[in-house]
């Protein structure tokens, strides 16, 4: 095993520089196979590498050769399977477990205890050994081979070192010198030992024969430590003056120390005078302005703004700490205190006067403004006062409580001269508007709130329309639209109105746009979000029930304006709380006028609605024309309804043939004006809506006033009326009935072929009856040529019929039926000749129908009728000629 070991040492292990510790023989237990080794190396190089090498016998030749190779750190187990009995196998756990036979047990033992101080060196007691006794792990093994294979004790493995080419070399010229040395060792070691004794004689000699030098060598040492005392004196008396010359230094740096914090506690002092001087110092023309500065001249005022701001950037400095406890500083902001208590003071009284003035000069003003239908305008006065929008801010800023003032004092005066301006303009607005009726109302007969009214335009009775004790009267409905649209004095008098009423929003809306930006100006009120408004407190009047209802209670008035808007709003309500009562008043007087004026103020206010939104949804003109708008459309909505409940109340003539309705033709006068009205109208969807309930409503009662007709036969109503409303949607293209506008059509036409079906079986009645019993004989199934043998069929039958309506007869009975359908139909709808018409090609189906029967049922016969279709068609039109 030695020689192996040396032979693998040398051929395999020496070339990668690897030292071979440990060797086993082994071959895999269970298989049959040649024999192998297991090799524990490391590396001569660091850091050091432990490696298990499987090495195997070339097949073909004397030489060995690496077949695996596994890292001992890769090892997680060693098992020996058994403790106490010799067993040659055992395995090693790498990636895989490796089952081997060892040749001997002792050679796995040997290995096992090599692998083991691996383990205990290289990686600290990383591998698990199983089944191996202790004894084993803490002993050396005793024999020499064994102690060969396992490599020595621990010390061995790093004392071993192998000997260099070079001493190789002086090795093998020494053994070349001796002729004995490799036959007799003994002899070889002796004479190397005296040679070695011979050495170190020599060796003592020339170190005796050196004393004198060491001597001189003593001498020399001794006098240079004398020289070096010398110089540690020297350098003590250094040290001591450079000792004094550090504390004068010391000296010299706290006084400059010193000095550089009395310099920099000046700066900051002088910094903190700066500071004071530059922001609490205000000039004495600031002061004299103040003071004395005149508030009615453009420079005055001027003064007066930049002294104002210079006050209150000194008052608004921010101190530093322990400024506050100056007396200096404190005498200052006593000065500022009283400047700005006296300046607010004059300010105050100031404004309080030409708030006054300006109230009472405007009021004189009003005479000249109440003949015409317009507002005075405030606008000199806003310009006036706006020169005092910076001082109002700064009052804002520093006196809150006549800041808030000032605004109470301004709406007080500014609502008592709105409320006697906008009291007198709708006073001539209502004056102008009654004034449009006067002739209507002689023509009319309308009296007080109620009025009575009559009008048809056919032969039905006169329909009586009572007006309730409302505030509004029926003095226009669908019923009189004909009457009323025919005169030119109404037509004028709406045109009149339509004009008025658009006159008094245009003067009311700059009104109140100018009045509030003047406000958001004047009072600073469109910058800074959430503040308390000055005029949040309860309210101790009434305005209206809309007014009142959209405005929360008081004790909740102070939480709910949480932004300035809030407060703009507010003062606008107060300022013009009269608008809303008075336009409210105005519109129920127009609508107590004609409450077709309802259509025109819709249009009116919605569009002025609309303007106001766009320009700020949420200003006191959107939110009080849109209150204006909800009752204008609640008129609007009463006005339909009414004319919906006149048509249910209509009554007929048992008499009088009908003809077309009223209501049909107050629908389409009613449609004409609605149109116009709203041709350039933003808002559409109510007249929508309305659109449908009426033509809903009138397509009932015709449905109903054709039932309980009398006479006139139902299909002629139906069919009159539905040929009307369907003409008039045709004509006016009103896009949101065209269902309706279908629906009459359709109407129309079912009703029409129903009464030219009705109408033509009476001429050739008998000849009807007879046709109508040979298709029931068909249909219970007889043959159509078995029909001429049934007695009451047969030809003698047919040609008998035949001969009661020749031509002569049959243009006879055309002409009084003409006649008849011409007492039926009115004249305004001219349906005569298209109802004609239809009865000439239902007579021609008629014809044709018959003689395919004849032609079916009595083939052969060469029975044929006394008239032709050309007959016919010179009956129809010689009797529509001579009519």
């Amino acid at each position: 095993m030695t020689a192996i070991k040396h032979a693998l040492q040398r051929d395999i292990f020496t070339p990668n520089d690897e030292r071979l510790l440990g060797i086993v023989n082994v071959c895999k237990a269970g298989k049959k196979k040649k024999n192998c080794f297991l090799c524990a190396t490391v590396t001569i190089e660091r850091p050091v590498q432990v490696k298990v090498v499987k090495v195997k016998k070339s097949d073909k030749g004397d030489f060995y050769k690496r077949q695996q190779t596994w890292e001992l750190r890769d090892l997680t187990e060693v098992d020996a399977k058994d403790a106490s009995k010799e067993n040659p196998e055992f395995d090693l756990h790498f990636e895989k477990v490796y089952r081997w036979l060892a040749s001997s047990t002792a050679e796995k033992n040997s290995f096992i205890s090599c692998i083991w101080k691996l383990n205990q060196r290289y990686l600290r007691k990383k591998v698990e050994f199983v089944n191996v006794s202790s004894q084993l792990l803490e002993e050396s093994v005793p024999s020499g081979e064994s102690q060969s294979v396992a490599g020595g004790d621990e010390d061995a493995l790093d004392d071993y070192q192998e000997l260099s080419t070079r001493e190789e070399q002086d090795i093998e010229s020494m053994m070349e010198m001796c002729e004995y040395a490799i036959s007799n060792a003994e002899a070889f070691a002796e004479q190397l030992s005296r040679e070695l004794q011979v050495l170190d004689g020599a060796n003592i000699q020339s170190i005796m024969a050196s004393e004198k030098q060491v001597n001189i060598l003593m001498q020399l040492l001794d006098e240079a430590l004398s020289e070096v005392d010398t110089i540690e004196g020297k350098l003590s008396s250094y040290e001591e003056m450079l000792q004094s010359v550090k504390e004068q230094m010391d000296q010299i740096s706290q006084s400059n120390r010193l000095i550089q914090i009395s310099n920099t506690n000046n700066g900051k002092l002088l910094d903190e005078i700066q500071f004071l001087v530059n922001y609490m110092d205000l000039s004495k023309g600031h002061i004299r302005a103040l003071q004395e500065g005149d508030l009615t001249s453009p420079k005055g005022i001027e003064a007066c703004i930049n002294a104002s701001e210079a006050l209150l950037q000194c008052m608004n400095v921010a101190l530093r700490p322990g400024h506050d406890k100056l007396m200096a500083v404190k005498q200052q902001q006593h000065l500022f205190t009283e400047l700005r208590d006296t300046f607010a003071r004059r300010l105050t009284n100031h404004l309080n006067n030409v708030f006054v003035h300006q109230g009472h000069d405007q009021s004189s003003t009003l005479s000249q403004h109440t003949a015409e239908l317009t507002l005075p305008k405030h606008s000199p006065l806003h310009r006036d006062l706006l020169r005092y929008a910076k001082l109002m801010e700064w009052l804002k800023n520093t006196h809150r409580e006549k800041y808030e003032g000032l605004s109470r004092t301004y709406v007080d005066y500014m609502s008592r001269l709105y409320e006697r301006e906008i009291k007198d303009f709708f006073e001539v607005a209502k004056i102008k508007m009654a004034g449009t009726t006067k002739e209507a109302k002689g023509k009319f007969g309308l009296h007080g709130s109620s009025g009575k009214l009559t009008g048809s335009t056919s032969s039905l009775n006169k329909l009586t329309v009572q007006g309730s004790n409302s505030r509004r009267s029926q003095s226009s409905s669908l019923l009189d639209m004909g009457n009323m649209s025919a005169s030119d004095l109404d037509v004028a008098d709406r045109t009149k109105f339509d004009k008025i009423f658009e006159q008094v929003l245009s003067e009311l809306e700059p009104l109140c746009l100018a009045e509030q930006d003047f406000i958001s100006k004047f009072f600073k009120l469109q910058q800074h979000p959430t503040i308390t408004p000055p005029l949040a407190q309860p309210e101790t009047e009434e305005l209206d029930g809309s007014m009142s209802s959209r405005m929360p209670p008081p004790a909740e008035h102070r939480h709910s304006l949480s932004s300035e808007k809030d407060m703009v709003r507010l003062m606008m309500n107060k300022i013009f709380q009269s608008i809303e009562t008075e336009l409210n008043s105005l519109i129920a007087l127009g609508d107590k006028i004609d409450s077709f004026n309802s259509l025109y103020m819709l249009v009116k206010m919605s569009h002025h609605v609309w303007t106001a939104e766009n320009v700020d949804p949420a200003s006191y003109l959107s939110t009080t024309l849109g209150n204006v708008l909800v009752t204008v459309k609640r008129n609007f909505d009463k006005c339909i309804s009414g004319q919906i409940r006149q048509m249910e109340e209509v009554k007929i003539s048992k008499k009088s043939k009908v003809g077309i309705l009223s209501f049909v033709i107050g629908f389409e006068e009613f449609a004409e004006l609605a149109e116009t009205i709203f041709r350039n109208a933003e808002r559409r969807g109510d007249l929508d809506k309305a659109y449908v309930k009426l033509i809903r409503a009138v397509f009932m009662n015709v449905e109903k006033v054709a039932n309980e007709s009398q006479k006139t036969p139902r299909d002629v109503v139906m069919m009159e009326n539905f040929h009307h409303i369907f003409s008039t949607l045709s004509r006016l293209k009103i896009s949101c009935l065209d269902a309706e506008r279908r629906e009459a059509k359709h109407k129309y036409t079912d009703h029409l072929q129903s009464y030219v079906i009705n109408s033509l079986g009476q001429p050739l009645e008998k000849l009807n009856h007879f046709f109508e019993g040979v298709e029931a004989r068909v249909a219970q199934g007889v043959r159509e040529e078995e029909v001429s043998y049934q007695l009451a069929f047969n030809k003698q039958e047919l040609r008998k019929v035949i001969k009661e309506y020749p031509g002569k007869e049959v243009k006879k009975g055309l002409d009084n039926l003409y006649k008849k359908v011409d007492k039926h139909l009115c004249e305004e709808e001219s349906l005569l000749q298209v109802v004609w018409h239809s009865m000439q090609d239902e007579f021609i189906r008629q014809y044709k129908h018959f003689e395919d029967l004849i032609g079916r049922c009595y083939p052969g016969s060469g029975i044929t009728m006394e008239f032709t279709i050309q007959d016919m068609l010179e009956y129809f039109s010689s009797i529509a000629q001579s009519h």
